[in-house]
């Protein structure tokens, strides 16, 4: 899970294998599998570098290699 900030200063925490996509409009909206959209105060760059991290905490790009 990575944790994330609602615009009202809010944090949650999501599984990013749910999300399908970011868009930068300007704020940063992650579009989940759902179709749900979630807007965070985090910049693109943020988001990408918690989902990486987590991936490799649980061992995810040993599989990707």
């Amino acid at each position: 899970m990575i944790e994330v900030t609602r615009l009202d200063g809010k944090t949650f925490y999501l599984n990013p294998h749910q999300i399908e996509y970011v868009e930068c409009n300007p704020d940063t909206t992650l579009i989940m599998l759902s179709g749900k959209h979630l807007v965070v105060r985090e910049s693109y760059d943020q988001v990408f570098e918690r989902i990486v991290g987590y991936r490799r905490l649980i061992g995810a790009f040993k599989s990707e290699e």
